[in-house]
Parts: C-alpha cells; structure tokens; sequence
C-alpha cells in the first residue's frame, strides 16, 4: 500500500475530481489550456497535495489528487478554484468579463478512489484527455 506520512499519521487519501467553467464554456484551448495547467500544479504543490493524474479538457478538468488528511476536500477546493481564477485573470485578462467575474461553475464532482481502482481511474482520465486531444490537437495532460 502506497502510504504517505506525517509525524504521528500514515494516510492514503485520493480522490477523483471534476470541475468545469461556467457555463461549461469550451474555453480550455491553446495558451489559456497550458495557463490552467501549471496554476492547478502551482497551486496544489503549495497545498501539498500530489496529483497523481490528470487532464485539461475544452469544457472540464480531471483530477485524481492525493489531499492530506489535515486538508479537507471542499477548502482545498475552494482554494484551488478561487485563487485559479484570480491567476487566470492576471494572465488572461480579455476573459474576465464574460461571467462577472466567475471562471469556474459553482459545483464540482468528487469521489473517494476506493470502489474503482486507481488504475481504472487513470485509464479514464487518460481516455479523456484522448477525447479531448481529437477535439483540439494541443491536449494537455498533467
């Protein structure tokens, strides 16, 4: 078992996340789609959070993440998207007024890797970053 350590804790928490942007917009593509990117790997290394795999779609992000356990899932995920949008902003700033102010949707999908193996999740993720590289030729997996 792949287990991770702090001073007093043996852990393995992964999880299966998808976000969108508002309004599921297909704006994932070319520079903004590399932007995004290397934020959310930026972001998690200063969370200490390890992505294990994941992809860039035009309409969506998939993530399987390992979180410590002193993190819960919904700040690091209020974090990851509210400070995303903030970098997004500062690097593109022709998309900021689109949605007030807003770059991802509310909501988000997460599940725990536990019933689904970490292998059948990678093949997912690798599926549809696939799907997305047909899509758009420049496909950005992390």
């Amino acid at each position: 078992m792949n287990k991770k350590r702090l001073s007093h804790t043996a852990w393995k928490c992964q999880y299966h996340i998808v976000f969108i942007p508002k309004y599921r917009k297909k704006v994932l593509y070319g520079q903004v789609r590399a932007d995004v990117r290397d934020i959310i790997k930026t972001l998690c290394q200063h969370k200490d959070v390890e992505i294990i795999e994941g992809t860039v779609c035009l309409d969506h992000i998939h993530l399987c993440v390992s979180i410590p356990p002193k993190l819960s899932i919904s700040d690091f995920m209020g974090d990851l998207k509210g400070k995303s949008t903030l970098m997004i902003y500062d690097r593109h700033p022709n998309l900021q007024n689109k949605w007030n102010k807003a770059f991802w949707a509310r909501g988000y999908y997460v599940a725990t890797v536990g019933n689904v193996t970490e292998g059948a999740i990678k093949k997912y993720i690798t599926e549809q970053s696939e799907e997305s590289r047909k899509e758009d030729s420049e496909g950005t997996a992390f």
